[in-house]
């Protein structure tokens, strides 16, 4: 059984989880390699039927955990990121599926990562943990859902990081997913997008804890980390969503402090309070090497890696796809989103394109419950 050096739960105050996990012997890593042992810890919700063809699996963000749904608070937005979507007679309904959300390769919310022991020395991985893609993480996701009894896949659900998760089970394992939803993602990161994921992991590690990468649990390099989140924040909202809640207004607490504990310089904004705030809430429940090597996993993906080209690639692909992009996003921009969605249509494929109107930005898929509840229902 892999164990954890360090282990976060993840959880918001008031959420409960029945997390489990699953360990099995090895996994061959698309860059080369092997990782052995491999545990995956997940959760489900519902049944699976005789067939083993009703389940949905959930794939998360990059920061994100096996909690998408809490049945005992199914009407809390807070304590389960894609709770107002899950559960009996919402779009993923858990009195007609078999729903499983596992924490993906590479976290520190009790999957296999960086803070994991290494078997061969007794210590955590550290950076001696090896490069690993999102092809990587769908692959032990096989595992784990045919571990479960599952022999297809009615639908993969995701956003983010959790879309380019979508969009590689229908490529790379095209007989086992009958639907997918590929949400604010698309086949590959742009130069920009990869630029920015740069700079936050040049935070971390200029970070003097870290260490390069050998800190001890609970002394890593928060500072630098809540920096990267500082920036990632930036990249997931909009000029206009920013505007609209903080504008120019000066800070509303002010027992909210840089990460640098640097000087004010004439007084904070209202923005920067928000930064500094969701920079230290990240610091406390996640690993920062685990940032890196999932961050990294994000800017390597290219579907078509591995293919003579994008449309083969594509024509693999057997499932039913929605593509769902947001107006105002800046990380993952609609037009490329709608692109994709062209392109797979002109090869054949089944293809559904939604868009959500919403000022949020990359975050709309966590913010706009009743968009995302219509479009969900599209496939």
């Amino acid at each position: 059984m892999a164990m954890q050096m360090e282990y976060f739960s993840g959880l918001k105050p008031g959420a409960t989880s029945r997390v489990r996990t699953y360990t099995f012997d090895h996994l061959p890593l698309q860059r080369g390699g092997q990782l052995a042992p491999v545990t995956l810890a997940y959760e489900t919700w519902g049944t699976l039927n005789a067939e083993g063809d009703n389940a949905i699996l959930i794939t998360h963000a990059l920061t994100g955990n096996s909690h998408a749904h809490d049945p005992e608070q199914p009407d809390n937005m807070k304590v389960a990121w894609w709770n107002p979507l899950i559960g009996p007679g919402r779009p993923i309904d858990t009195s007609r599926y078999f729903v499983i959300c596992s924490n993906v390769l590479g976290s520190c919310y009790g999957s296999t990562g960086p803070s994991s022991l290494d078997p061969r020395t007794g210590r955590a991985y550290g950076m001696r943990f090896p490069v690993i893609t999102i092809r990587d993480m769908v692959h032990a996701q096989r595992k784990l859902v045919e571990h479960l009894g599952v022999r297809q896949l009615a639908l993969v659900a995701g956003g983010s990081i959790g879309g380019q998760q979508a969009l590689e089970w229908a490529v790379s394992h095209p007989g086992q997913v009958q639907k997918v939803a590929v949400v604010a993602a698309t086949a590959a990161l742009t130069a920009q997008a990869i630029a920015f994921s740069e700079v936050e992991r040049q935070a971390i590690m200029l970070d003097s804890r870290w260490l390069g990468g050998d800190y001890a649990p609970g002394e890593g390099p928060g500072t630098g980390l809540a920096v990267a989140r500082m920036l990632a924040m930036i990249t997931y909202q909009s000029e206009e969503a920013m505007e609209l809640r903080f504008a120019r207004n000066p800070a509303g607490r002010a027992d909210v402090a840089a990460p640098t504990r640097s000087p004010d310089l004439g007084g904070r904004f209202d923005v920067e309070g928000y930064l500094y705030y969701q920079g230290e809430a990240l610091a406390r429940r996640f690993d920062a090497n685990s940032y890196l090597y999932i961050s990294r996993a994000m800017d390597l993906y290219d579907v078509s890696e591995g293919y003579a080209s994008l449309d083969d690639a594509l024509r693999r692909i057997r499932s039913k796809v929605l593509f769902i992009g947001i107006r105002s996003d800046f990380l993952f921009p609609a037009v490329h989103v709608r692109w994709l969605a062209d392109r797979l249509h002109s090869l054949g494929g089944d293809v559904i394109y939604t868009e959500l109107d919403s000022p949020h930005g990359h975050d709309a898929f966590l913010k706009e419950w009743d968009q995302m509840t219509a479009a969900l229902h599209l496939i």
